[in-house]
């Protein structure tokens, strides 16, 4: 939004900005917030940031956790969920020296690492996260020692039909029907739309919503592909304005990737393009599906790498009740064309001649964005580097529907990880990729499988109402 500081002081003079806000995600991939009044804000505020303690942020250890806050001018944008009017900044985090040394924990300084990284190969990487999420009436749940409770309300599901207190509306969306859902059967159009005309107005170019599959509120938000880290940066805007935009209008929005058993998951595939002087270089039109060289090899490394990948993309114990087969994502390592059943998919309908892309599809909106997209780069680089021919590999491609393939066939195909601890086990075991030119530190490899090995460990020590119903009267 702005490309200078006297830029920003002359917008929050002629806008009457009240207060500045500054945004940073965590480790977790969470963003966190501080605000000041606007005349607390000096020039170098945006050269020495602010005082926080990064120990809360997980990008240090309490013992060395005085960092920087630091606002990035070019992500300026009004927040439009503040009553005084309030102008956002995306941080980075910097060490408290004179130097000014990016805190090596920084999840966004990972993902800009990693996309210096990729200038070796190309001038530009393009990544473009697609969203999907569910909109409800209301959410309850609990797990406590005496008391497990999970409640999803949704007047438009077809289970709510029958309900005399919250249904009776008459458009149900059956399940699993609800892609391109017209209204009134597609009831969040308006939330949906409005979270488009935020995103817009922040600066997230938006190529279109709808309804998704899922019958219960599912939707869509797509961008326009772009650099890794600004990538990163509008897909945390994304959900903080859905979600916002979902709680002002007494909704609420979860990206979580597998809310509701029996209906469609939520994922974040990610498409990727690499350009030098402007010409694609995963484009040629005598190779499968339109796919240079390059790009086969890059699919090569994102395959190869895939279960260590999953770690950092597909992060939450609920990721792995989504990664199963029936709901178009993806369970076995492989590639094809227009093929939603494997990890990574062609498009079938590329925008132009010379232009070629790639999705990978088992990401989902739990991780932390710059990481994700850091390891998406890192592995496909990898790939590229060490000339890996996915077919050599044994990855495919498979232009048909791998759950419907015989079982001697669909068993010679490597599985994805089936839990969080294995995805976590193929990152201990695979991660020279990552820490190459040091764009992952190890030690934030290390504190990353630690903290997701904590939550792995919570999540299995409760007792699920599932296990009740199969196991009470044993």
């Amino acid at each position: 939004m702005f490309r200078n500081v006297e830029q920003v002081f002359e917008f929050c003079r002629t806008n009457g900005i009240a207060m500045i806000d500054l945004k940073a995600a965590d480790m977790g991939g969470k963003w966190r917030h501080l605000t000041l009044p606007v005349e607390r804000l000096l020039p170098r505020t945006f050269e020495r940031g602010v005082g926080f303690d990064g120990s809360n942020y997980g990008f240090a250890r309490a013992e060395r956790s005085d960092l920087l806050l630091t606002p990035d001018l070019t992500t300026g944008f009004v927040d439009p969920f503040f009553e005084l009017p309030t102008l956002s900044f995306i941080c980075n985090a910097f060490m408290p020296d004179a130097q000014r040394t990016p805190c090596p924990g920084d999840p966004r300084h990972i993902c800009h690492a990693a996309q210096e990284f990729a200038l070796s190969a190309a001038d530009e990487v393009l990544l473009g996260p697609e969203f999907e999420f569910y909109v409800f009436d209301a959410a309850y749940f609990c797990a406590g020692p005496s008391r497990s409770l999970l409640e999803i309300r949704c007047a438009r599901a077809e289970w709510a039909c029958g309900d005399l207190a919250g249904g009776g509306r008459g458009y149900a969306v059956p399940q699993m029907g609800g892609y391109h859902a017209s209204p009134p059967a597609d009831g969040e159009h308006d939330l949906r739309g409005e979270a488009a005309k935020l995103l817009q107005e922040a600066g997230v170019a938006v190529k279109y919503h709808h309804h998704e599959v899922g019958g219960p509120g599912q939707a869509e938000i797509e961008i326009e592909p772009a650099p890794p880290v600004i990538a990163g940066d509008r897909s945390m805007l994304v959900k903080y304005m859905v979600k916002n935009v979902a709680a002002s209008r007494g909704r609420t929005a979860t990206f979580m990737p597998k809310p509701i058993a029996g209906e469609a998951g939520s994922g974040m595939h990610v498409h990727m393009e690499l350009l030098r002087a402007g010409t694609c270089l995963f484009a040629d039109p005598a190779g499968y599906a339109g796919l240079s060289r390059v790009a086969l090899n890059a699919i090569g490394g994102l395959l190869q790498h895939a279960p260590a990948l999953l770690a950092l993309t597909s992060p939450s114990t609920n990721s792995y009740r989504r990664l199963v087969p029936g709901f178009e994502a993806p369970a076995s390592i492989c590639f094809g064309h227009s093929n939603r059943t494997s990890v990574v998919r062609v498009p079938g309908y590329l925008s132009g001649e010379g232009h070629a892309r790639f999705e990978f599809r088992p990401p989902d909106a739990a991780c932390n964005p710059y990481l994700a997209l850091a390891a998406l780069v890192m592995a496909a680089l990898d790939g590229i580097r060490r000339e890996m021919d996915p077919v050599r590999m044994g990855f495919g491609p498979y232009d048909v529907n791998v759950f419907e393939l015989p079982p001697e066939r669909r068993a010679a195909i490597r599985p994805l990880p089936r839990s969080l601890p294995e995805a976590l086990d193929g990152l201990r075991r695979d991660r020279a990729f990552l820490e190459l030119g040091g764009v992952f530190p190890p030690e934030v490899l290390d504190t990353w499988i630690a903290l997701k090995e904590a939550e792995a460990r919570g999540a299995e020590a409760i007792p699920t109402p599932q296990e009740f119903v199969m196991y009470y009267d044993v």
